[in-house]
């Protein structure tokens, strides 16, 4: 585990609450269970939103960081008071709560899908293919916001799923591609895709049951951090993160203070400069109850 200590972090947030900032993997999915950084399936809010009341009133920024679109923000941000930025997408896209807009996203251009898609089958055979696509706020109707191609089946329950061919699917732009395999682990489909796909683009994950998602190049959860920290003025070194999977890594390893839940992946709590409790024990509440 790095050798950075809390000293810092700690110091200037007791010091001076004004020039910090929370970033945190959105402690809820979608209603009405709470789940991520909160109690799976318990359907009730957890001591995390008294302690972001807390964080808010204190006007200290608190931003929620998803894989998820910007469609499934909105609802998370009711529960949890929050209406600044969001990051979502893994970083592909920066989303204003309060004014319910997308002020900046990164695509993947038709051109490239197709070529990702192409290797990604020959590399493994069988997985299946969808893209994740997003207008100018949350719900805009202008375009399917996700596409899948016949044979993806979807990890959790995805409402907003149109089922098209694959050319359909990779004809637009997208802010992610994703892609399945009913007999793969995520990690070793990761493994598979930086192979063939090596620094063309980004490629992580959030579970382990067979899905993998792919971004432009050089975009990260942290990539999307950053930018919300130089929009309103405020340092690295100043920011706490949380997170718990390896699409959290980037976040936590740029945070001035990274913090891992007990029951993250490995590979974010090797990045971590503080292991909290599990997602079951309130363990974000239990750090950010030290200051606020």
């Amino acid at each position: 585990m790095p050798t950075r200590t809390l000293r810092t972090v700690t110091g200037r947030i007791a010091g001076r609450r004004q020039g910090t900032m929370v970033g945190c993997r959105s402690p809820y999915l979608s209603p009405p269970t709470w789940t991520d950084l909160a109690h799976p399936g318990r359907g009730r809010q957890p001591p995390h939103g008294a302690v972001i009341g807390r964080v808010l009133a204190d006007e200290v920024p608190f931003v929620l960081v998803t894989g998820r679109p910007p469609r499934w923000v909105p609802r998370v941000a009711e529960l949890a008071g929050v209406t600044g930025y969001a990051v979502c997408a893994n970083g592909a896209v920066l989303y204003d709560i309060a004014a319910d807009r997308v002020i900046g996203k990164h695509e993947l251009a038709p051109v490239a899908l197709h070529e990702y898609a192409r290797a990604l089958t020959t590399a493994m055979p069988g997985c299946r293919l969808a893209t994740e696509r997003v207008g100018a706020t949350a719900m805009d109707g202008a375009d399917e916001q996700f596409l899948a191609e016949p044979g993806y089946t979807h990890p959790w329950p995805n409402p907003d799923s149109a089922a098209a061919p694959r050319g359909e699917v990779l004809g637009k732009a997208a802010i992610k591609l994703l892609a399945r395999h009913p007999d793969m682990t995520s990690g070793q489909m990761a493994e598979a895709a930086d192979a063939v796909l090596g620094n063309e683009v980004a490629v992580t994950y959030s579970s382990n049951n067979g899905l993998i998602e792919i971004a432009a190049a050089g975009v990260t959860k942290a990539t999307g951090l950053a930018e919300v920290a130089e929009r309103l003025g405020v340092a690295a070194a100043d920011v706490v993160a949380f997170g718990d999977m390896p699409n959290d890594v980037s976040m936590l390893s740029w945070a001035g203070h990274g913090v891992a839940m007990a029951n993250a992946h490995p590979r974010a709590i090797a990045v971590a400069d503080e292991v909290t409790g599990p997602n079951g024990e309130d363990g974000v509440a239990l750090v950010l109850e030290r200051w606020f």
